[in-house]
């Protein structure tokens, strides 16, 4: 009984984590075939739609990555499968750092560029250019 509901938990995870991947992969081409007729700059288009594919396979890699640590650890829990899913994992989690990189530019351990300082303000309240030297 325990074994039927962790196999019946792994295999609705897996078909999440392919749906994602799939229903992201349809409505980004969707939208950005959307875009590409309202005149959207090629450049801008190319990369909003591979970081948009990026964030779909990221989500779908979690599902299919919780539905392999549910059922090696329920069910199979030996020395070869625990070393099998940790060359899985190794793996998903290598496709993940190197997704987020593609997707925000930065690895995940590095922290988030500082905004653009506001430019500053004179004491009657207009802005000065740099090198500007008023008193």
């Amino acid at each position: 009984m325990f074994e039927t509901i962790i196999h019946w938990t792994t295999a609705a995870l897996e078909l999440a984590g392919i749906f994602v991947m799939a229903a992201g992969t349809l409505l980004a081409s969707l939208v950005a075939l959307a875009r590409a007729a309202r005149g959207m700059a090629g450049s801008h288009l190319y990369e909003w739609y591979r970081q948009t594919l990026a964030r779909a396979i990221l989500l779908g890699l979690e599902f299919l990555v919780a539905a392999d640590i549910i059922n090696t650890v329920a069910v199979d829990p030996s020395f070869r499968s625990v070393g099998v899913l940790g060359l899985i994992v190794l793996v998903r989690t290598f496709l993940s750092f190197t997704l987020e990189l593609d997707i925000s530019g930065r690895w995940p351990w590095q922290p988030k560029p500082e905004p653009a300082a506001p430019a500053a303000t004179t004491a009657s309240g207009g802005q000065t250019e740099a090198g500007d030297q008023r008193s």
